[in-house]
């Protein structure tokens, strides 16, 4: 085959499509960028660890419990531990719920068609029937609105979902961090190529779940359903968290008439990607919550870096949101390196169209993003 030089863009962002087309990174490839992101992703590591176990507790151990006071704790309630939960001394549970929530309702993906198939429904019924034996308030009360139940078995596939996703990505993370502290992870497409080797590596794995009801087990997504970590739970995921997520509290109008939110769900872009750090820390603005868990979890050599700029400790939470957007860069460059059509390197003309128009694509929805932000240095 001739050795074809890869198609031009004429896109706004060229720049970037031809960086990847290259093998090079959205996020430029510097000390200072390497240092922020390995150093946020082990402190988010280390809270998403929390996270997702906690997920997969209320999932499992919550199971149409629908008044669930003691949810964060994990199965284990004790007078010290309550304390600190009023005390607020804890991890903020609430910003995992706030994403299973996010992806909930935007949905997508083959969990979403599952959830609506008649395989759920029966799947669902026969835990349902089980867990209200015996209650028969709340049998007639699902007998009176008989999607009621069947909405909290939905709810709980998401937390068990997610769950499942952050484990994965936690083992990511953390190894990431443990690379680079031995030395062999010391450039932004290594960062790169090892996130995107581990959702290669998980691709296939099942996405099941199920719940044990009077000491019997029964499966609410059976691993005949065929969903997969890669297609069902980490694509959504990007497409809700990272690009849609949801308008936040205070800073844009709810009110209809002022018409500041898109009427179509697709057009949101108040993802991770495209969110303003400044906001960070105000009232109504879920990423804080996730901003002031890491804070507790700074790397030394990452809190150094902070320590240096002008106001030091005084926008630390802006800071930490700063170099955790870099990060999602890297994880959405892996992301989308990891789905191309066809080979970066391929010369095969046809395939470099394809993929061109595949990059195209992703650089349409990225123009609003903050990808230009966090071209310029690092933590100032």
């Amino acid at each position: 085959m001739p050795n074809t030089p890869q198609l031009k863009s004429k896109h706004p962002y060229a720049e970037y499509i031809e960086r990847i087309q290259q093998g090079k990174t959205l996020l430029p490839d510097t000390p200072e960028n390497v240092l922020e992101v390995v150093g946020v992703l082990k402190s988010y590591g280390v809270v998403m660890d929390a996270y997702y176990k906690n997920l997969i507790y209320i999932a499992e151990g919550q199971f149409l419990e629908l008044f669930p006071f003691f949810k964060y704790f994990d199965g284990k309630v004790t007078i010290a531990k309550l304390m600190r939960h009023l005390w607020h001394d804890r991890i903020n549970f609430e910003y995992a719920e706030y994403c299973m929530k996010v992806m909930q309702w935007h949905g997508g993906g083959g969990l979403d068609e599952y959830l609506e198939s008649e395989t759920f429904r029966k799947c669902a019924q026969k835990a349902i029937d089980a867990k209200t034996r015996g209650n028969f308030f709340i049998r007639g009360l699902n007998k009176a609105f008989p999607e009621f139940l069947l909405e909290q078995v939905r709810q709980s596939v998401y937390y068990s979902v997610l769950g499942q996703f952050w484990d994965v990505m936690c083992e990511i993370f953390l190894t990431l961090s443990d690379l680079y502290d031995q030395g062999k992870i010391t450039t932004i497409p290594q960062i790169v190529e090892h996130v995107k080797a581990g959702l290669v590596r998980a691709a296939s794995k099942p996405i099941v779940y199920a719940v044990e009801i009077g000491g019997q087990r029964y499966n609410i997504i059976p691993k005949s359903a065929k969903l997969t970590f890669l297609a069902d739970a980490a694509i959504p995921y990007v497409e809700t968290i990272f690009f849609r997520g949801t308008p936040f509290l205070g800073t844009v109008s709810y009110n209809a008439q002022a018409q500041q939110i898109p009427f179509d769900q697709g057009r949101f872009a108040y993802g991770a990607l495209y969110a303003d750090p400044l906001p960070i820390g105000g009232a109504g603005i879920p990423p804080t919550l996730l901003m002031q868990d890491m804070r507790h979890y700074i790397p030394d050599y990452l809190h150094q870096v902070y320590q240096q700029t002008i106001r030091k400790e005084d926008d630390l939470l802006i800071k930490l949101c700063e170099s955790f957007q870099k990060s999602m860069f890297c994880v959405t460059n892996a992301t989308i390196v990891g789905l191309m059509p066809h080979p970066i390197d391929t010369r095969d003309p046809k395939e470099q169209k394809i993929n061109l128009v595949y990059l195209q694509g992703w650089m349409d929805r990225l123009r609003s993003s903050q990808l230009e932000s966090v071209q310029i240095g690092s933590a100032s």
